[in-house]
């Protein structure tokens, strides 16, 4: 195979006619956080059913005061969910993989969407370097990771190459329960 020069994913390939593509909505700018905010999310990412009121009483701030930042991380964007942390393995989920792909030039969008669509991927990055987008997926075994590999996203027509990565074994870095 032949060298590739890749340039960003996003930008046009070479001899693209018409104009450049329009550029992202851009977010309003990101409110400073103080060291409530800090302790609130903190304090969320290790146990995201936690109370108001546990927070509040944790932060030293009211009830209404907790609600009221919560809320407002919420709407800023700066907390995108909740979500529950999950054993993989214990969930029957025994394979896990990283999936590199080198794609298309100007394809990201249209690949996100169909990755995203993707039983059991949980990640996906758009990086730089030897590839273009890093994908995290867990599957029942390697049966179906092998299907997933060669039947779905090999028959992408925007995907270029794969590299599957094996995980052996995963250690999660985020806040732990106290």
């Amino acid at each position: 195979m032949p060298d590739e020069q890749m340039a960003h994913p996003g930008a046009a390939p070479s001899g693209a006619t018409g104009p450049p593509p329009p550029p992202a909505p851009s977010a309003p700018p990101a409110r400073p956080l103080d060291t409530i905010d800090r302790s609130i999310l903190h304090m969320l990412q290790t146990d995201g059913r936690a109370s108001i009121r546990s927070v509040a009483e944790r932060v030293h701030v009211s009830r209404a005061n907790a609600y009221a930042r919560i809320n407002r991380l919420i709407d800023d964007g700066v907390i995108r969910g909740f979500s529950a942390r999950v054993d993989q393995e214990r969930a029957g989920q025994g394979a896990s993989a990283y999936i590199t792909l080198k794609i298309v030039q100007n394809s990201w969008r249209t690949v996100r969407e169909q990755l995203t669509a993707l039983p059991g991927a949980s990640h996906i990055a758009l990086v730089s370097g030897d590839f273009d987008v890093l994908l995290l997926v867990h599957t029942r075994d390697n049966r179906e990771l092998r299907e997933l590999v060669l039947t779905r996203i090999q028959a992408m027509p925007e995907v270029l190459s794969t590299r599957t990565l094996l995980v052996f074994e995963e250690t999660g870095l985020g806040p732990q329960p106290q």
